[in-house]
């Protein structure tokens, strides 16, 4: 088995699984279906097209740095008639970074990885309005997900990192498909598998998911996502031109 490992990290982040009407919730981690989406739309797949090859791939999520959850309320009118649609809250991750591990075939990984570095739609991190910033694939590695998840470096910005630069190791929290940690106890179940995307009849499954901690280090070998001699960053907006 290989991984492919995300880097998710942008201003603002929204992971929902369980919103209803006019409570627009964000779950503490990224969700499969969010995830998924964005790599069909890597891919250009649209909402109708079919997606069963991506819901084999096995997933979890690290959280590298939790950011700060903010509550929008929000007013919408109707673009048609320009009736006041009903007043929602949604709640969004500011300045938050995820690490993503996806296990799966290599060919199959090193496809979506080549998709992420050239996407045909533009990304986001859950809701449209949510961009990613700065490098969003990382590697395809091989090995197992469990690896991966000590292994890659600290993906926490350069204010977490000066922040914890006197503690030698940091805690993360981590959410997994049960077949990543297969003799953990079930912690929840997720209701974010989807069948179908096609905005007139969205289907989704359940899958159980497990949660544990890893310990790594805040060492120097952390990439500075700010530095100048970072990768080339993803950038959608790149070819309209401009400053």
């Amino acid at each position: 088995m290989s991984v492919l490992t995300l880097r998710l990290a942008g201003p603002l982040q929204s992971w929902g699984s369980s919103s209803r009407f006019t409570q627009r919730m964000t779950e503490h981690a990224p969700t499969k279906s969010g995830i998924l989406g964005l790599l069909a739309a890597a891919q250009g797949r649209r909402r109708s097209d079919p997606i069963e090859d991506l819901l084999d791939l096995t997933l979890a999520v690290r959280v590298d740095q939790q950011g700060r959850l903010l509550r929008d309320f929000h007013t919408a009118h109707h673009q048609l008639t320009g009736d006041a649609m009903p007043l929602t809250d949604r709640y969004y991750w500011s300045d938050a970074v995820f690490t993503a591990y996806l296990g799966g075939p290599e060919a199959v990984l090193e496809g979506l990885h080549d998709a992420l570095r050239d996407p045909k739609y533009p990304l986001y991190l859950g809701r449209r309005s949510c961009v990613p910033s700065g490098l969003l694939c990382l590697e395809v590695r091989g090995g197992s997900i469990t690896d991966a998840l000590m292994e890659t470096p600290w993906q926490a910005g350069p204010a977490e990192r000066r922040r914890r630069k006197s503690s030698p190791s940091v805690r993360l929290a981590v959410q997994a498909d049960q077949a990543v940690y297969p003799d953990l106890v079930a912690a929840r179940e997720l209701n974010d598998v989807p069948v179908d995307f096609n905005p007139e009849h969205r289907q989704y499954r359940s899958r159980v998911v497990v949660e544990t901690q890893v310990v790594i280090p805040t060492s120097s070998n952390s990439p500075d996502v700010d530095s100048a001699t970072a990768p080339v960053v993803h950038d959608p907006i790149a070819l309209l031109g401009g400053q």
